[in-house]
């Protein structure tokens, strides 16, 4: 491993450009289980898309009832000016203290805010939806209408970068109470989006899929590059869409 900290820096930069290059190819690997995931998870999307104006209607009504530093901090957070200046912190720090654990957790967060950031910004260009606060329904389209935000509703890019973060920060502990606190602070900015009337159900729902996934996936790469490994042996961790009566969500099963 490099010992300088230019070395450092450089060697860390070049694994954040070949992970977002390797989460955009896992596709092309994928097998029984991964399309089997993908599966689910196109399945579950349209599931929730079905219920996704009467859950508009309902958080927007409730918007006044939210407080104002809560609903601030579900904007500040999920902005890409502060994800990174979060995510660049972290690393910063790794850096400076030349503490590998750290150094590779900032690649993680950069790599992946990177890598499901582009992948969000094209599939809100390419798709058109509309948003709850155009006044149309939930099943508008503008396809590749890159002209008007209001369209630019599917997938959830602050649910993408605010989940991103949590689940590779969440990573690094076993304890699951530490974990749940760390993804409840990082489900704010996602149900902020639809209160603000920003999102449908449906967008966020995919936003924490690709979050997952995308860490996911970068993770494995990183496994390979740094020394340090995230609760090694202990490590799997099974995400699936989970469906029954009165139940749709994303389960992790530690």
């Amino acid at each position: 491993m490099p010992e300088t900290r230019w070395k450092m820096l450089s060697y860390d930069m070049g694994n954040v450009f070949k992970g977002v290059g390797y989460s955009y190819t896992r596709p092309l690997h994928w097998q029984g289980k991964q399309w089997a995931n993908f599966g689910y998870t196109a399945a579950g999307t349209s599931l929730i898309y079905l219920v996704d104006e009467p859950v508009s209607d309902y958080f927007i009504g409730i918007k006044d009832d939210i407080p104002k530093g809560i609903r601030d901090y579900g904007f500040s957070v999920g902005s890409p000016t502060n994800n990174y200046m979060i995510t660049g912190a972290v690393y910063v720090t790794g850096l400076v203290l030349k503490d590998e654990k750290l150094r590779r957790t900032g690649v993680l967060l950069i790599a992946s805010a990177t890598s499901a950031g582009l992948l969000q910004q094209v599939l809100k260009s390419a798709v058109g939806r509309a948003r709850p606060l155009s006044g149309k329904s939930s099943d508008t389209f503008r396809p590749f209408w890159a002209g008007n935000k209001k369209y630019h509703s599917f997938p959830s890019g602050h649910t993408i970068l605010a989940m991103t973060n949590a689940h590779a920060i969440a990573k690094q502990f076993k304890n699951p109470w530490v974990k749940t606190g760390i993804y409840a602070v990082g489900s704010v900015p996602a149900v902020s989006r639809l209160w603000e009337g920003k999102h449908w159900l449906s967008d966020i729902a995919l936003g924490v899929a690709i979050s997952i996934f995308t860490v996911e996936s970068i993770d494995r790469y990183l496994d390979s590059k740094y020394n340090e490994k995230y609760n090694q042996g202990d490590k799997k961790i099974s995400w699936n869409l989970n469906f029954g009566p009165g139940q749709i969500g994303v389960v992790g099963t530690f």
